[in-house]
């Protein structure tokens, strides 16, 4: 029930809208892609700018913090009757999205983003697979490959099973591109608040969650 289609829409459609959202307003720092955020850190330290480089450091460690917090809540909640554990992630996210949506923008900006790579982190811990296919919704690079791979072994084999997994890959690239987009004009029209969005679009997931849980 954790890996479905749908629900990697949903998710990737988040992922996109948050880095979208931390970008734009919140101090041009990557939520989700820590790689982006560790090359700025290492282009601030190269630069000897110790300020900036503590500024992207914050973000890595707390996407560190936000793994270990998944992996925790994964190994305590295998026995809940009433929640699945990654349904508990989802709230839990919800929740810190919800609360960085009432801090206004400026000197606070760091919490912020502090708070949305934890959110991240917790993503992308606990949601590895959509459709029994390894995959992210919080990032692109690792789908970009594993899409176009699948489409170049289609080619050799004309096998359409693996025509439809990379169609599926592409699929979650393109919803984390419309929440970019999205994120993007929305966070620019409405400010701080923006991040509230999500937390939508996360709730809708929890209930496709219990929706295929009753259907088993």
């Amino acid at each position: 029930m954790s890996d479905s289609y749908w629900l990697g829409l949903l998710l990737a459609l988040t992922g996109g809208y948050l880095d979208a959202y931390t970008y734009l307003i919140r101090g041009g720092v990557f939520a989700n892609a820590q790689t982006g955020n560790i090359v700025l850190l290492g282009v601030s330290l190269a630069r000897g700018s110790w300020e900036r480089a503590g500024y992207y450091l914050v973000p890595i460690v707390t996407f560190a913090l936000g793994i270990l917090l998944a992996e925790t809540i994964r190994d305590r909640g295998r026995a809940s009757a009433l929640l699945h554990w990654r349904q508990v992630v989802l709230l839990l996210e919800i929740g810190v999205l919800a609360v960085a949506s009432f801090v206004p923008r400026g000197d606070a900006d760091v919490l912020v983003n502090v708070a949305v790579s934890f959110a991240c982190a917790l993503q992308v811990q606990s949601f590895r697979k959509v459709d029994g296919n390894a995959m992210a919704t919080t990032m692109c690079t690792g789908n970009l490959r594993s899409g176009t791979e699948l489409l170049c072994r289609y080619r050799v084999t004309g096998d359409r099973a693996l025509l439809r997994r990379a169609g599926e890959y592409y699929g979650i690239i393109l919803a984390f591109v419309a929440g970019a987009g999205v994120g993007g004009l929305v966070s620019l029209a409405v400010g701080g608040a923006a991040v509230a969005l999500p937390c939508v679009l996360l709730a809708a997931g929890v209930l496709l969650m219990f929706h295929a849980r009753n259907k088993t």
